[in-house]
């Protein structure tokens, strides 16, 4: 397997890496101009996404941390991204090249003062898993079988440059206006450094752990404090299928239920009673054991949610926020969709489609049971996207709208539905969390 001897880690180096990949997108696009006049406008397209996807994932995938990061959250949009870029993508959740031997042993004299093998009866030097801000290998040390997960050097320090340098296209692909933009930003850049302190993620492990003991289905590996530092964790191996493997191969629609109702489970009642929320939901993130039980493995990028925020979040989803003009109107501006400076045709447009996609958007909470069977609940969310999206009104106006917290809040629970939907778990029970 290819693996990697170096990551550049200054600002001109991975500034050099972006801009280079950014100029084989615009030759790509030179190209499917030019073979529109053979092709169809279809075929085209096809093959600007697919060489698209190849070359900015090839150049994403050795600078590693947060450039590659955006990879992996986009994968996770599969209504809103071109089949092309979702596929590949997606390597960035589990499988990306590694680390070699000597750059893996050099971390961990960084760290321990020692190599690995001086630590651990013994250690795999090439990792068993890859991907965007660390990789893991297995180990043993008296008798226990581990799992070690080392982050790749210098990624902590280079988050706010790659942010600094994704930050224009960002602004041009989400119509996000200067003015206001940077508590978004400021919102994600502390999300990444969070993950990136690997001592802080084997707190929030044993705190979630340890609350969601008693649910059912599921179970977490334990955490090693004294082999663990603020670049290296060391946990309990735990054996399974990544959870998008589980989904592809599994043939049992009672396994698949009881997969998704302990997932469904496990995000309501960390939702719903802890008021934090593991909210980085792709299948890199869970295994799947012989017997269905689902084994939550990374609590690094948690999100914490404030009455403020949480309160009239959820009246915003419920039936009579919704269904009540007057109110809906009001928690749009708790909620900072609207503002108080907004045009009454920015107040119109946003209201309106706000309530068209969250109408959508919501079904699943609003029902006893439901069943993530039927593909046309996601095709209709994506043909809405799509149809404001081709509004050009919405071009002129500023899209910075709603709170810092949807930013994680949305992600959750796109990432979960879409984990839902693989799984095809059918009549999960919505509130069992509470019981």
């Amino acid at each position: 397997m290819e693996t990697i001897d170096n990551i550049p880690t200054s600002k001109i180096k991975r500034a050099t890496k972006i801009f280079s990949t950014g100029a084989k997108v615009g030759i790509n696009y030179a190209k499917y101009y030019g073979s529109r006049l053979t092709k169809s406008k279809e075929e085209a397209k096809e093959a600007l996404d697919l060489q698209n996807a190849d070359d900015i994932y090839d150049g994403l995938k050795n600078l590693k941390g947060s450039a590659l990061k955006v990879a992996q959250m986009l994968s996770m949009d599969k209504n809103i991204m071109p089949r092309a870029y979702v596929e590949k993508f997606s390597l960035s959740q589990f499988s990306v090249p590694p680390l070699s031997p000597a750059l893996v042993v050099k971390t961990f004299r960084k760290y321990f003062g020692k190599g690995p093998d001086e630590i651990f009866d013994s250690f795999t030097s090439n990792s068993i898993h890859a991907a965007s801000i660390g990789q893991v290998h297995m180990a043993e040390k008296d008798g226990k079988k581990l799992a070690v997960k080392i982050q790749y050097p210098g990624v902590a320090d280079s988050i706010s440059s790659d942010l600094a340098l994704v930050k224009p296209i960002a602004m041009k692909m989400f119509n996000i206006k200067g003015e206001g933009s940077e508590q978004y930003f400021e919102e994600v850049r502390n999300k990444l450094l969070e993950e990136t302190d690997y001592l802080l993620e084997v707190s929030q492990s044993k705190t979630i752990a340890e609350a969601c003991r008693d649910l059912k289905n599921i179970a977490f590996p334990k955490y090693y404090e004294a082999l663990s530092s603020s670049r290296i964790i060391t946990m309990d191996w735990l054996d399974g299928l990544h959870l998008s493997e589980f989904a592809k191969i599994n043939k049992n629609q009672k396994l698949a239920d009881q997969v998704g109702q302990a997932l469904w489970d496990f995000y309501m009642f960390q939702i719903h009673k802890l008021r934090m929320v593991q909210a980085d939901p792709h299948p890199g993130n869970f295994l799947v054991d012989q017997i269905g039980t689902l084994l939550a493995l990374d609590f690094g990028c948690i999100k914490h949610l404030p009455v403020d925020f949480y309160t009239p979040y959820f009246e915003l989803a419920s039936p009579e926020g919704l269904n009540n003009k007057r109110r809906f109107m009001e928690l749009l501006y708790e909620l900072e969709i609207l503002k108080k400076n907004d045009t009454s045709q920015e107040v119109a447009f946003f209201s309106e489609m706000f309530h068209s996609i969250l109408s959508l958007f919501v079904k699943p909470l609003q029902h006893e049971t439901f069943s993530f069977t039927d593909k046309s609940f996601f095709e209709q969310i994506s043909a809405l996207g799509e149809d404001y999206a081709r509004r050009t009104e919405l071009r002129k106006m500023n899209g910075n709208r709603g709170s810092r917290h949807f930013i994680y809040m949305n992600r959750t629970f796109f990432g979960l539905y879409n984990l839902m939907f693989d799984l095809a778990a059918r009549d999960v029970e919505i509130r069992r969390f509470y019981r």
